[in-house]
């Protein structure tokens, strides 16, 4: 049976016939001795030191000690002293707790399961995995108001008695007192460190002020910043930025990370572009969360949980940023922010002062002398002689299947249909350690379901009608090599498992044998399917995907690197005119406008085979294209439709720029060009995939 009892006198019913005097003395000497063991100096002490003395005198299992905002349901302060069980994810109001602490009266249930009053409570509590029986909440006072409740629970029924249930009572008239106290000091605590930091805070800005006016060069200052603010403001890493006011570009730009991280230019840089971005489209402070930041940097800054970006402006311009981030996932507070716009200004001025004086033009200068040399270099000529372009796009893969080649990880290669993925692929061999064994390449497209296992895997004598004698397949082929397989996501299921088992553990059998073969090979995987949604159709096994999804590479599409449209028609008019014996050596300027403006949904391969065709029609020295076959391209050819909206935009963006030089801002810039903001138009580049420069 429950029962609800509103105590008021600590009695602790001592004439009661069935009072045990002995039990009695011993709760009236832990009463005394409770002020001492509750004068802890942290509010996570309370429970514990509360359970060490009255553990011996009460059977319970679970004491809690909760702390409300005052006239709200708000949690201030919660600590689960002893048991094993966080708090139910429910409202709070829906709580006993709050039942409690609102009607200033305690609470006590000799047996939950008979009791009614709580029946909706008691199911979610069930479905969540508690299973107490007996449950005894008290609340907390101070000056007459509540503040909280003390609990106690138990997994067995009738276990708290009614003079436990009077001591109790007496004990959080103590609690009380106690928690009163500890917080107290905590909130004394904490104005302490407040006020500590504030004089941090304005003694940095005090030595900010007196650098700036010895005019220091711009690394030094933003090296004094970035490690100072992370010793005012509580952070684990910072960064401060210097942009072109001309096209956002960075200039230079120092982090100060934490002192075990291991963070390079690889990981560093693309946060820097990622939060450029950012601040051009909004030109506004900016909180990011842990995702944003994991997606815009790389694993060394993916610990971070919370920054804050603030832009450096001076005058109207953006000319850099300041971020700090920590792993808390507290935000940052109202007066650290203020402090970071002061910090900000002061920035904005001397960046400023820099660049009047020339600094920043000589910085640029030299931002563009690298460029040019970078440019210079015959870099993809000699690493990969099958590949041409130099768009950035492309050089982006490229750089990233050099990371990849010297290791044995799995390499997944996706792109729409004929991307060059193939060429990719042997390219990653050639420059792997393995570029002197076999590359063996597998279609699985074309090759039949039924007698796919048999050309992967090879086949005994007898294994199957037609099997009259053993075959090596193309596994036992690839040893010490590299294996491609091209369209993996036409594998059936039935064959993903042991496809899967020679990726792991690196042996198979051959069909219709019992014999382990074991090899040591390279997998690179392509496909132009979306694998991931196939995954999630059931269409493909979810552990075979992740073991060859360890180093994905996209290769893009002919329409996203344009420029290099010229080049590849040069390639294949060179190539195919050297096969038929001829020369041809004049491309005319509007052929190549036409192509550049031709969306070319079959890619690469739709390109090739289309010069093949032209170099057929062109018997002198002059390529003639036969340009009306292409359905669709920007040009006024008859019979031809238009291409989308999208492609038009981005043609006249790309105008712009290249007449501009790349110059985003200025009078002469692209923006003016085009007749819009200069934050506009960096917004319009992202959206229309746009690369910042060409390489």
């Amino acid at each position: 049976m429950s029962a609800v009892f509103k105590i008021s006198l600590p009695c602790m019913c001592l004439n009661s016939p069935s009072s045990d005097f002995g039990a009695c003395a011993k709760r009236f000497e832990v009463l005394s001795r409770l002020p001492g063991a509750l004068a802890c100096q942290k509010p996570d002490d309370l429970p514990f030191n509360l359970a060490a003395l009255i553990r011996p005198l009460l059977d319970f299992d679970f004491l809690d000690l909760i702390v409300f905002k005052e006239d709200s349901s708000e949690v201030l302060w919660h600590s689960v002293g002893i048991g094993q069980f966080p708090p139910p994810d429910v409202p709070m109001e829906e709580t006993t707790y709050w039942w409690v602490y609102h009607e200033k009266q305690p609470l006590f249930i000799s047996d939950w399961k008979q009791d009614e009053r709580f029946a909706a409570r008691r199911e979610a509590l069930k479905r969540l995995g508690f299973e107490y029986r007996s449950l005894c909440r008290l609340p907390l006072y101070t000056s007459g108001k509540p503040i909280g409740v003390l609990s106690f629970a138990s997994f067995r029924p009738h276990t708290f008695s009614e003079e436990e249930i009077c001591f109790l009572s007496a004990a959080a008239d103590q609690v009380s007192l106690a928690l009163v106290n500890v917080l107290q000091r905590e909130r004394s605590h904490r104005a302490e460190q407040d006020l500590e930091r504030r004089n941090k805070q304005i003694a940095f800005l005090f030595d900010l002020a007196n650098t700036l006016v010895a005019t220091p060069h711009l690394e030094d200052l933003l090296r004094g910043v970035t490690a100072g603010v992370r010793r005012v403001v509580r952070s684990d890493f910072s960064m401060a930025a210097v942009l072109d006011p001309e096209n956002g570009q960075v200039l230079m730009h120092c982090v100060d990370p934490p002192d075990n991280a291991d963070l390079d230019r690889y990981s560093v840089d693309p946060f820097v572009e990622r939060v450029c971005s950012e601040i051009l489209s909004i030109e506004a402070s900016r909180t990011a969360a842990s995702e944003e930041i994991r997606t815009g940097a790389d694993k060394s800054l993916a610990g971070f949980t919370t920054a804050y970006v603030q832009p450096v402006g001076c005058l109207g311009q953006t000319l850099g940023f300041l971020t700090i981030a920590k792993q808390e996932q507290a935000a940052y507070t109202r007066d650290e922010v203020i402090f970071l716009k002061l910090v900000s200004d002061q920035m904005g001025m001397a960046i400023h002062q820099a660049g009047v004086s020339g600094e920043l033009k000589r910085s640029e200068v030299e931002i563009q002398a690298e460029g040019i040399q970078a440019k210079n270099k015959p870099r993809f000529d000699l690493k990969f002689p099958e590949i041409v372009g130099a768009s950035s796009a492309l050089n982006e893969v490229l750089s990233n299947i050099e990371f990849a080649a010297p290791t044995k990880c799995c390499v997944f290669v996706g792109g729409e249909t004929g991307t060059g993925k193939e060429l990719i692929a042997r390219a990653i061999h050639n420059l792997s350690p393995r570029r002197d064994q076999p590359f063996v390449k597998v279609n699985c497209a074309a090759i039949p379901s039924g007698l796919l296992e048999s050309e992967l895997f090879g086949h005994e004598k007898g294994a199957f009608t037609g099997a009259i004698a053993r075959k090596a397949g193309r596994f036992e082929a690839a040893d010490k090599g590299t294996l491609f397989l091209d369209e993996v996501g036409d594998i059936p299921l039935e064959l993903q498992p042991k496809l899967l088992r020679v990726l792991q553990e690196s042996e198979f059998e051959r069909l219709g044998s019992t014999r382990t073969q074991r090899v040591d090979i390279r997998v690179i995987a392509a496909t132009h399917r979306d694998i991931a949604q196939m995954v999630e159709d059931g269409e493909f096994r979810a552990d075979l995907y992740y073991r060859l999804h360890v180093f994905p590479v996209t290769v893009p599409p002919l329409r996203e690197r344009r420029e290099d449209i010229p080049a590849l028609v040069r390639h294949y008019v060179n190539l195919y005119a050297g096969r038929m014996k001829r020369h041809i050596g004049i491309i005319p300027s509007h052929t190549i406008e036409v192509l550049e403006r031709y969306s070319w949904p079959g890619n690469i391969r739709e390109l090739q085979n289309f010069i093949e065709r032209a170099v057929i029609l062109s018997p002198g020295n002059t390529l003639r294209a036969p340009l009306s076959e292409l359905k669709s391209y920007a040009g006024q050819l008859p019979g031809a439709r238009l291409c989308t909206l999208e492609d038009a935009e981005r043609e006249h963006v790309l105008r712009a720029l290249r007449e501009s030089n790349w110059v985003i801002g200025g009078c002469d810039g692209a923006a003016a060009r085009l007749g819009m903001k200069r934050t506009t138009l960096a917004y319009r580049i992202r959206k229309l995939r746009i690369p910042c420069r060409p390489q």
